[in-house]
C-alpha cells in the first residue's frame, strides 16, 4: 500500500491544504449560483391557477363512465394472395358494439 500521500496529507503540507479549501470555495460558489440562478427563472415563471381558475363539475353532477361490450371487426382480405392491405383499407374501427350487452359471469362449477 502506497502511503507516500497518507504522510503528506498527515504532514499538513501547505499546498495540499490551500488545493482543498480553493476546491471548497469553488464549490460552494457554484452552488450559490445556481441557488439564485433558480430563484431567478422561477421568479419569471407565471402563476400557478388560483382555485377561482381550477375546472368545475358540471351542474348535472359527475360524468359516470358507460360500460359497453364490444366485438371485433373481421379483418378485409387482400384481393390477391401475395397482395398486401394498406391501412387506410383496413379502416379505423377496430371494433363494433355488440348485439348482446350483458356481462358475462362466471359460471358455478366452470372453468377447465
Amino acid at each position: 500500500m502506497n502511503t507516500t500521500l497518507g504522510q503528506t496529507v498527515a504532514a499538513g503540507s501547505g499546498a495540499g491544504t490551500v488545493a482543498v479549501v480553493a476546491l471548497g470555495l469553488l464549490i460552494t460558489a457554484m452552488l450559490v449560483w445556481s441557488v439564485r440562478f433558480g430563484i431567478r427563472v422561477r421568479g419569471r415563471e407565471s402563476a400557478p391557477p388560483r382555485r377561482r381558475d381550477q375546472p368545475t363539475l358540471p351542474e348535472s353532477g359527475p360524468v359516470h363512465e358507460e360500460r359497453q361490450m364490444r366485438e371485433p371487426n373481421e379483418v378485409p382480405r387482400a384481393a390477391d394472395e401475395n397482395g398486401r392491405l394498406t391501412p387506410h383499407q383496413l379502416g379505423n374501427d377496430p371494433s363494433r358494439r355488440s348485439e348482446n350487452q350483458s356481462r358475462p359471469r362466471w359460471e358455478r362449477g366452470g372453468g377447465s
